[in-house]
């Protein structure tokens, strides 16, 4: 089935020419059938090429997902077109009234500033408090997630002594957890940040849960009881070229990095990157958005209450699982 997205969003070529089925806004608005609403704010620089493969992800489902994409006002786009923004984005004020099924709040290349040093932290505050009224289900990625942590529960960040990047192993806390339905008891994940989570800090936190650690790049996934919020520290909706390409803008900066570890054969930046976190990302995002989104989100979207009132019991002790 079908991801709904403008039919001249630039991430509609690129997904159609991999055989991506992208449904035209006139043919979705003939079926007889309520898509999932699903918002993603994008923080990434690179705008376009972040929504493609978050597109990418969320397009393997037999679901049809409605997206909206949102950016920050207070915040001046540098990389990315204005028409492009002014095309295909939508500021807070203009969807604050709205409900939605799911939310992704993605990263930031902000991380080495403190959280209230960011230029856009009381919008993206008012972001996150809002959600909890009008989103069913968020998912935050990366500084998204060290953000949410901060705003939601009072968990600090802490700074790396050098920039974590790679492709790390990780092993599943929770593996009855349907987000994990399909894993392997080990996989591999994309990590590009240079602060970090503790551990011990989240397991501080009654309401929070530890869903995945690596020994190297630390934690991965936490989501809280109620299983209305996730927590992704790395990356796993990458490209292939994406860590090549960061890795050689930062060399390009005069910046001392190391390369990406077990990315590279033989840590050689020469050779192409061996693609080994593609079918776990994929069942990551295919997870959150079936069971966690399309299973419990009311029907009547409007419904949505922070507390998940009158929720089926049974399906409420299976997804919280």
């Amino acid at each position: 089935m079908p991801i709904r997205i403008p039919d001249s969003l630039p991430a509609k070529t690129t997904l159609e020419k991999e055989n991506i089925f992208v449904m035209t806004q006139y043919r979705a608005l003939h079926q007889d059938i309520r898509p999932l609403r699903l918002l993603i704010l994008n923080l990434m620089p690179t705008k376009i090429v972040t929504e493609t493969q978050l597109l990418r992800k969320l397009s393997n489902t037999p679901l049809q997902v409605e997206i909206d994409l949102l950016r920050t006002i207070s915040h001046e786009a540098k990389n990315v077109d204005s028409d492009h923004l002014e095309s295909f984005y939508v500021g807070h004020n203009d969807i604050k009234d709205r409900f939605y099924d799911g939310m992704i709040i993605t990263g930031a290349p902000v991380e080495n500033l403190d959280f209230k040093d960011v230029d856009y932290w009381p919008e993206l505050c008012e972001i996150m408090e809002w959600s909890k009224s009008h989103v069913h289900n968020t998912l935050h990625i990366c500084w998204g997630a060290q953000a949410a942590l901060y705003y939601h529960y009072g968990i600090q960040k802490y700074s790396l002594p050098k920039k974590l990047s790679g492709i790390y192993s990780h092993h599943i806390m929770k593996p009855n957890s349907p987000i994990f339905r399909g894993f392997d008891d080990v996989f591999n994940a994309p990590h590009s940040r240079y602060t970090e989570v503790h551990q011990a800090d989240i397991e501080k936190v009654p309401e929070l849960e530890l869903l995945a650690v690596s020994d190297e790049a630390g934690v991965f996934a936490v989501k809280n009881q109620r299983s209305r919020q996730f927590f992704v520290f790395g990356h796993p909706e990458y490209d292939r070229d994406t860590l090549a390409m960061e890795y050689r803008r930062d060399i390009g900066k005069g910046l001392n990095i190391q390369v990406p570890a077990h990315y590279f054969p033989n840590d050689d930046s020469t050779k192409e990157p061996i693609v080994s976190w593609r079918a776990a990302a994929q069942l990551l995002y295919t997870n959150w958005l079936n069971f966690y989104v399309y299973q419990t989100t009311p029907y009547v979207i409007s419904s949505i209450t922070p507390d998940m009132e009158g929720e089926d019991p049974s399906l409420a002790e299976y997804i919280n699982k």
